[in-house]
């Protein structure tokens, strides 16, 4: 099920290197955690990179010359708050560590295009799993992205879709024979009804009553996360900042950040994530009864 929702490989650069596509904001990390396991998703990793060192090898006969490393591009239009789900991090951080490991010099280049703005929050997540010589190999494109990429590949070796002449045999300027534009995953294809995910701090609200919990917020671009499910009421939940750690406050004191409102959690947990455009304290609050600006 994987092979048709990820990446991708189409192409070559001019000095002949296998060209490896990832389509980010198409993909769906919860739908595809919910239909495979992560050992699934670590296997299928360790697939591709196979057949790209193959492909590097098949390379070096047709060409007479030695290919061993491939060109990356990261496709990052629409990268979204989805895409930071912890489960999706966690795994991918697995993912390049496994690289680094056992194929750390199969990178030649990574081209980054339509990087938005939540681009440097992900790459913060990640970068931690990466070598310095690897971090240095990463080329982040801007508006020009188009003309940088015909500099390195020949326009009949890039899709169409991306500033190039290549099509599929159909006309496709998107090559989607070759590369996996992924989109959402059918509830069909599931295999289990949710992920278990390890938060740093967890708490119980019992009936009747209100939690807060506080985080200090360092720098703009941090990103708060959060999870919660109940076992048969519905539950109040919002996001507030406000100016010092400790300090009690009424809703109405505080900035409302995340609106509040009571959901329905008892058959499907809630997940959300927050970036923060400025540093300060948030308080998250949650309660099994009443308004949550209510409690203080």
């Amino acid at each position: 099920m994987l092979r048709g929702y990820l990446c991708g490989m189409c192409g070559y650069d001019r000095e002949g290197s296998p060209i490896w596509w990832d389509v980010i904001g198409p993909v769906d990390p919860k739908g595809l955690f919910l239909s495979a396991s992560k050992q699934d998703f670590i296997k299928s990793k360790i697939r591709d990179c196979e057949i790209l060192q193959k492909e590097c090898e098949l390379q070096s006969e047709r060409l007479g010359r030695h290919v061993e490393a491939i060109t990356m591009i990261y496709d990052c239009d629409g990268l979204g708050l989805k895409h930071l789900w912890k489960p999706a991090i966690e795994t991918y951080g697995e993912i390049l560590t496994m690289f680094e490991d056992n194929y750390p010099e199969g990178l030649k280049r990574l081209f980054v295009i339509k990087a938005p703005k939540l681009f440097p929050v992900a790459y913060n997540l990640i970068k931690h799993f990466l070598s310095e010589i690897t971090r240095n190999k990463i080329i982040i494109l801007g508006a020009n992205w188009q003309e940088v990429l015909l500099n390195y590949i020949d326009p009949e070796q890039l899709p169409a879709a991306y500033g190039g002449k290549l099509t599929d045999p159909d006309g496709d300027p998107r090559c989607r024979n070759k590369i996996h534009y992924a989109g959402p995953v059918p509830a069909s294809y599931f295999v289990r009804e949710s992920v278990k995910v390890d938060y740093e701090q967890c708490l119980t609200v019992s009936r009747g009553s209100s939690q807060q919990l506080e985080y200090e917020i360092l720098f703009p671009g941090c990103v708060l996360r959060w999870q919660f499910s109940s076992d048969g009421a519905d539950i109040g939940f919002g996001v507030f900042m406000k100016g010092k750690m400790g300090q009690r406050q009424n809703a109405s004191q505080m900035q409302e950040v995340v609106p509040s409102q009571r959901y329905n959690t008892h058959l499907v947990p809630e997940d959300g994530s927050l970036t923060c455009s400025e540093p300060g304290i948030c308080e998250c609050r949650t309660a099994r009864q009443g308004d949550i600006r209510d409690h203080t």
